[in-house]
């Protein structure tokens, strides 16, 4: 089985405690950073009407918050089968779409604004997964990545970050959802992910244009406004 294909079975696993497991482990702090993202986002953008994707959208929990923003259409896209069966019990209004980052199996140039949200540390192809997303975008189209970043400094609260992830989190994910390690695969992911400065560099190779960038709750959390 591929790596990509390994970390969809493992959401296919825990989908059925993925949003109680979230709530308890991130205090629910999760949900005020997806607001302000939300709010951040619509400043950057000048029409209505608007085609908007969630890439990554799990359980849908930031399609929950996308429906507030005025639509022609709200796609929810995830290669979990088992995190989309509870999106779709959830929403039966949204259209859902099982698919990977890299393949979206969208028009070019259809879309207006794209969101992915502490899912992108999860896509293998990460490079592709940009282009695909350029590609899908309309001119001057949005993209928002709301994720954990690898710290490159250290300090206090980097500490206390790393020691939580890496020794509480994957206890505690594993009474709620019984599958330790998923939640030893979170502080790992991030270890191999970009860090801030990084990932601008990585934006300016694809000639994406970094609108706006912000960290949250001491650089636990960052989020990056993209525009094509």
């Amino acid at each position: 089985m591929q790596k990509q294909e390994k970390i969809v079975q493992m959401f296919n696993e825990i989908a059925p405690s993925y949003d109680k497991a979230n709530r308890i482990l991130s205090f629910g702090i999760d949900t005020k950073w997806r607001q302000d993202a939300i709010k951040r986002v619509q400043k950057h953008i000048n029409k209505d009407d608007l085609v908007i994707v969630d890439v990554a959208c799990g359980t849908a929990d930031m399609c929950a918050l996308l429906k507030n923003i005025k639509h022609t259409k709200l796609i929810g896209i995830d290669p979990s089968e088992g995190m989309l069966k509870i999106a779709k019990q959830r929403f039966s209004d949204i259209d859902f779409k099982q698919a990977y980052a890299t393949a979206l199996g969208l028009d070019d140039e259809s879309v207006d604004l794209i969101t992915i949200s502490f899912g992108f540390r999860n896509v293998v192809e990460k490079e592709q997964a940009l282009k695909e997303f350029k590609r899908v975008l309309k001119k001057d189209g949005i993209l928002l990545i709301l994720e954990f970043f690898k710290r490159e400094k250290g300090g206090f609260i980097a500490k206390i970050r790393d020691f939580y992830l890496k020794n509480i989190l994957p206890s505690i994910g594993a009474l709620i959802s019984k599958n330790k390690q998923a939640y030893e695969y979170l502080p790992n992911s991030i270890d191999d992910f970009y860090s801030n400065n990084e990932f601008k560099e990585e934006l300016k190779q694809l000639d994406l244009e970094l609108l706006e960038f912000k960290t949250y709750s001491f650089g636990v959390s960052s989020l990056f406004i993209i525009k094509k």
